[in-house]
């Protein structure tokens, strides 16, 4: 493992990728969706493993774009 990078600026980018992670899975709990449940654990774990803000915020972008192709193309 790496140095981790504990700058205010990747806190927050965890803060903030990790808060919708959990809006989106509680979403998919109270609607019973299965990919909005992944997505949102994916994103809740995600910030622990991804350095740098920029990449907290892409790496979050990328879930909530794969959610939304799953949902839109396969169901």
């Amino acid at each position: 493992m790496g140095d981790m990078d504990l700058s205010a600026a990747t806190l927050f980018a965890g803060l903030v990728v990790s808060g919708i992670g959990f809006a989106v899975y509680r979403y998919g709990k109270n609607e019973a969706q299965f990919i909005q449940i992944l997505t949102g654990l994916a994103m809740m774990v995600c910030p622990m493993f991804v350095p740098g803000a920029i990449a907290n915020y892409a790496v979050g972008a990328l879930l909530l774009g794969a959610m939304w192709a799953g949902d839109r193309f396969a169901g």
